[in-house]
């Protein structure tokens, strides 16, 4: 299992993103959503989340290489603002243009969302980065700009380090021992 650092909650669109598709999760299979999916990532999208509805988030086409190996099963660590504010499993991964413009509405001179993907396993959390930068390997001050796809040493480092296993399995309920930040 790979664990991926996603930037998520920095900037005001960001956290307006966040609010759109992370928050509460997507009803996929209406529009103007199941508009933009062809036949095989509408069959995709029910089989990892058959109620019709996921947790959405993205990536720029300047990633598409790197978004090319993003496993079902892979943990991402969605930052901002300080904290690991959520943790999530991938269920679905997605390049679909039309889609990212649904979910997200973006300014048409900014950059498109296209590497779209769902959670299958989605856990607010709100983990202050000291803790990250205590685990062997990672640096004190460090802030997680940019997309980050940790190696399998880091990623096995992070998973045992902050207890992903444990956070993931109790589903999409809040952390009680750490509060998602206001």
């Amino acid at each position: 299992m790979r664990v991926i650092i996603q930037p998520s909650y920095g900037t005001k669109e960001a956290r307006r993103h966040w609010a759109e598709t992370l928050d509460r999760p997507v009803p996929f299979l209406r529009p103007p959503y199941t508009e933009a999916l062809s036949a095989a990532e509408r069959a995709e999208l029910v089989a990892v989340h058959p109620d019709g509805q996921a947790r959405f988030w993205g990536a720029t086409a300047q990633h598409d290489r790197r978004m090319d190996v993003l496993d079902t099963g892979d943990v991402v660590l969605l930052t901002g603002q300080k904290h690991v504010r959520a943790v999530g499993a991938v269920g679905c991964r997605l390049r679909n243009d039309e889609l990212a413009r649904r979910l997200w509405n973006p300014d048409p001179a900014r950059c498109l969302w296209r590497n779209v993907y769902t959670f299958r396993a989605y856990r607010p959390v709100a983990i202050p980065y000291e803790h990250v930068w205590a685990l062997p390997g990672f640096t004190v001050g460090d802030n997680f700009m940019g997309l980050r796809f940790l190696d399998a040493e880091k990623s096995a480092t992070v998973v045992t380090g902050l207890g992903v296993a444990d956070l993931l399995a109790h589903g999409s309920d809040e952390d009680p021992r750490c509060p998602a930040p206001a």
